[in-house]
């Protein structure tokens, strides 16, 4: 709900110039009609100004003070609009979802024995997507939604039919219904594109529903084809704070086909911009650029960006994935189960890349059992949802039970489907992962030559994705390999801190975020050539011959912070 339907003569003047998108004179309209009198349809009209030029603290006075002036006037209605506006605003700016809650229930009060109306349909669409932010429960969202998208068809409300249809197919995508949800959602988006929706903020949020959708099923050519129409639309009417909620999402795609660079610029932006405007959504950039950052090998810098974001369930799959890349499967696996336990068993789109991670720290440590348990309901997932990349993850999940067990020749079938499915998906980095799996599966059965040749395949993937840590493991694991022993790299784990003196470590530590030797320095009050020495020793004591294998090799002893 843009703004308010009965506008007053002094305020006709600021409605022309939100209807076209000219914020800053649309603010300046409303300060004037308010320095003669003051209204709520005024204070209504200033604050979603000020939404768009991300000032909050203009737009939590005036929003406030508009719902007492439509309570004191006697306009439930009015109220009620005002009201779903504020709990988005709370959760938004400030991330406080308990205050969200108390405007939504306020609104919901207000509204409960009025004819239906596009404000009720506001009421519960806007529930319905809050309820699958925070709640992460598409089933209900969905209800929410259904009954947004019935209230404004009976109160002839495009906009927010459209928008509740928008909620809809998310939800349908999170809970597996894939195919339908996508169908809902391309339905909307089409709309959008024919002029049938004329609000600002229900046809940007209706896009980023879309893009968000995409994200979940790994869906890049949807994903780019709406993202080309989205920044478009953005950049012509300045929409800049929705897009940037967005690009979050559009980014995991970009770093899901490998286009990293794409992804770090498109995450560095909207860090950006969330900081400025909306610091209590900065999690969502944040998350997506520590597991950016993970891949290509800077732990260090990932595991400062998952604290950052501490609170939002990605940042407790990320620090899962940074155990793993440690060698530390218990703590990858308690981290992995932390997450599940947020997820409510609905949410099948979600649940999977927690499942996946679960199954390879659970075969790491040992306990095939309750990998499999696991297995059963990934596998279930994957079969309802019929996507290829949930298919992959799933053959590539069997396949490291297989090689735990081991059953080498089992698990080669599980890992060759897996590559397929992954190539079709066009994954690099999880295609890598899985033939790295398929290698060490055909050296268990004598198969050198193969495995080298799948081994050989992951590093070119590895070396031009830029992935150092992973491209670290690949080459150690050759060696292995080329002096006959394949099964050397899974078996061992070498431990303590082989000799490193507390310095050397501090270097270590440096290198491993990624820093040069001048930087490396810098930091710590020496010379380039002290620096050099100490790399020197670092690689005589861990027997390596590169930055990217101590680094690898730092991160199976331990000591990686």
């Amino acid at each position: 709900m843009m703004f308010s339907r009965d506008v007053p003569e002094d305020c006709r003047a600021g409605q022309d110039a939100l209807l076209r998108a000219a914020w800053a004179e649309a603010r300046a309209a409303f300060a004037e009609a308010l320095a003669a009198r003051e209204s709520p349809e005024a204070l209504e009209g200033l604050a979603l100004a000020a939404w768009w030029l991300d000032l909050a603290d203009v737009l939590f006075d005036a929003r406030e003070r508009a719902y007492r002036l439509y309570r004191d006037r006697g306009d439930g209605t009015g109220a009620a609009r005002v009201a779903v506006w504020l709990a988005w605003d709370y959760w938004a700016f400030r991330g406080e979802s308990a205050v969200a809650n108390g405007w939504l229930q306020r609104a919901r009060r207000l509204l409960e024995h009025g004819p239906p109306s596009a404000e009720r349909a506001w009421l519960e669409v806007r529930e319905g997507s809050l309820c699958l932010y925070e709640e992460y429960d598409p089933d209900r969202a969905h209800a929410l939604a259904a009954e947004g998208v019935r209230v404004a068809r009976e109160a002839g409300s495009t906009d927010m039919e459209m928008l509740g249809r928008a909620v809809q197919g998310l939800a349908l995508v999170m809970s597996g219904a894939v195919a339908e949800g996508l169908r809902a959602l391309d339905e909307v988006n089409a709309a959008v594109v024919a002029g049938e929706m004329r609000d600002f903020v229900a046809i940007a949020l209706a896009c980023c529903y879309m893009v968000a959708a995409c994200e979940h099923v790994r869906d890049y050519d949807r994903a780019v084809q709406w993202c080309t129409r989205l920044k478009a639309f953005c950049a012509r009417y300045g929409l800049r704070p929705l897009f940037a909620v967005c690009r979050t999402q559009y980014a995991s795609i970009c770093m899901w086909r490998g286009t990293w660079l794409e992804a770090e610029q498109e995450l560095s932006a909207a860090a950006d911009e969330l900081d400025a405007s909306r610091p209590a959504m900065t999690g969502e950039a944040l998350v997506r650029l520590g597991e950016l950052r993970r891949r290509q090998g800077r732990l260090v810098d990932a595991a400062r960006l998952f604290d950052q974001a501490d609170g939002h369930p990605l940042a407790i799959l990320g620090r899962a994935e940074l155990a793993m890349d440690r060698g530390d499967a218990r703590g990858a696996a308690e981290l992995a189960e932390r997450y599940l336990r947020r997820l409510p068993p609905q949410n099948r789109t979600d649940r999977a890349p927690g499942l996946e991670l679960l199954i390879r720290a659970l075969a790491a440590g040992g306990d095939l059992e309750a990998a499999r348990t696991a297995l059963a309901e990934l596998s279930a997932i994957a079969t309802l949802m019929m996507t290829g990349p949930l298919r992959a993850m799933a053959s590539r999940a069997a396949g490291w039970i297989a090689l735990a067990a081991p059953r080498p020749d089992e698990a080669r079938r599980h890992l060759e489907d897996a590559v397929d499915r992954f190539v079709q998906s066009g994954a690099p980095f999880e295609i890598a992962a899985a033939r790295i799996g398929l290698a060490r599966a055909l050296a268990l059965l004598g198969r050198n030559a193969d495995a080298a040749l799948e081994a050989r395949r992951a590093i070119d993937l590895l070396v031009e994705l830029k992935a150092e840590f992973q491209l670290a493991q690949a080459r150690a694991w050759m060696e292995t390999l080329s002096d006959g022993q394949a099964n050397a790299a899974a078996a061992s784990r070498p431990s303590g801190a082989a000799g490193l003196t507390p310095r050397e470590i501090q270097v270590l530590r440096l290198v491993a975020e990624g820093l040069n030797n001048q930087t490396i320095g810098e930091r710590l009050f020496v010379s380039d050539h002290t620096v050099h020495r100490h790399l020197a020793n670092i690689f005589n004591k861990l027997s390596v011959s590169s930055r990217a294998a101590a680094v690898a090799q730092a991160a199976r002893r331990g000591l990686l912070p």
